[in-house]
């Protein structure tokens, strides 16, 4: 599992920046930076790293392997016909062709009938 600290230490090589520029940018310590290797900043603190790196809070404590900032302006694409053919099951067993056919023809009607 990887520390804060080496998260810092990572996207600051990837975009070619010393972690006492990092350090100076934000206003820290180098050392501040380096105790994050044993604990955890406080959430105003590991929100202006985040923003410095253009990541999410979530990456930059190791929640999730994608560093993307999830965005309400975005909008998420999803194939639904992909979506429950890959996750769904009915009474513990997997969906057939046809029943995922099925759904994703009541699934196009509803849309459609919402129009």
């Amino acid at each position: 599992m990887f520390s804060t600290f080496e998260k810092i230490k990572e996207l600051s090589k990837k975009q070619g920046v010393s972690l006492q520029k990092v350090a100076e940018d934000l206003g820290f310590s180098v050392n501040y930076l380096y105790t994050l290797k044993e604990k955890t900043p406080k959430s105003d603190r590991l929100q202006e790293i985040a923003d410095y790196f253009n990541v999410s809070t979530d990456y930059l404590l190791g929640r999730t392997d994608n560093p993307k900032i999830a965005s309400d302006n975005e909008e998420a694409t999803v194939d639904l016909k992909k979506a429950v053919a890959g996750s769904m099951a009915f009474d513990g067993k997997p969906l057939t062709e046809d029943e995922i056919n099925y759904l994703a023809d009541v699934f196009e009607a509803q849309l459609k009938m919402k129009k």
